[in-house]
């Protein structure tokens, strides 16, 4: 037969406890891990939240008590202090996206600045004969069985050509023609062009509008008239590609020298 339990504030001997608190406390325990109904279960679940709760209050009361128990000055060095990182943050923002637009100004310009200079580059190389070409323009044929046409003709059709705004010129696939280029007769028939001799048929290319280069061409009085008067033949045809493959090295100047600029 189980011994009866002490009643509350009671020692085992029947003696009262000196700290009723702690043993309402140890009785608490031992009901609760006392195998019992849903509703004991259910009352430890319940003083678990309320505990949780109130330990999550106290340390809300805890925060907002910093500020609560501040002065006024206090809270309004609080606040100014606020307003001028804020400020610091804004003016850094500010800096930085203005450094971000000047470089994004700076590498646009860059680029166009490149850009530009390729394209000068190339136009100067190729009116300069140092670059290939390849573009509109005529195929110019010269039959000469006579042996008639000579530098002189071959000379102004080069100038009409020029003239009526070519950007590249090449005669029979192998000489191109630049501002230096010279041309003279030789006794025993044909041409030396830029020290490179030359007989017919002559093929002269160049590359500019089509229409235009033809019609200077066959002005009056000109380059083909010129040509069929000493006996030659002469065939203009407009072509919609026309390639230029010859080269030269880049000429040098002995006495010239380019103007500084300011």
């Amino acid at each position: 037969m189980r011994d009866p339990e002490p009643r509350a504030g009671t020692t085992a001997s029947g003696a009262p406890s000196e700290d009723p608190d702690r043993d309402g406390r140890a009785r608490l325990i031992a009901a609760l891990r006392r195998p019992g109904s849903r509703g004991q279960l259910a009352a430890g679940v319940l003083l678990a939240v309320l505990g949780f709760a109130a330990v999550v209050q106290v340390q809300s009361n805890s925060r907002d008590a910093t500020y609560v128990g501040a002065r006024q000055d206090e809270l309004i060095a609080l606040i100014n202090g606020l307003s001028l990182a804020s400020q610091r943050a804004e003016n850094e923002m500010t800096r930085l996206a203005q450094t971000r637009n000047s470089l994004l100004t700076d590498t646009e310009a860059r680029r166009t600045a490149l850009e530009r200079a390729r394209q000068l580059a190339d136009e100067r190389g190729i009116l300069a004969g140092t670059l290939a070409a390849v573009g509109p323009g005529v195929r110019v044929s010269i039959e000469d069985e006579s042996g008639a046409v000579g530098a002189g003709n071959v000379i102004n059709g080069i100038q009409e050509l020029r003239d009526a705004g070519a950007e590249a010129i090449e005669i029979n696939d192998m000489v191109r023609v630049v501002a230096q280029t010279s041309v003279r007769d030789l006794e025993e028939g044909g041409v030396v062009i830029d020290r490179t001799r030359l007989t017919a048929p002559y093929l002269i290319e160049a590359i500019g509008s089509a229409p235009t280069l033809s019609g200077g061409l066959q002005i009056a009085r000109g380059f083909a008239y010129e040509i069929q008067r000493v006996g030659g033949t002469v065939d203009i045809k407009e072509l919609e590609t026309v390639e230029i493959d010859s080269v030269r090295e880049p000429a040098s100047t002995e006495y010239a020298e380019p103007v500084p600029t300011e």
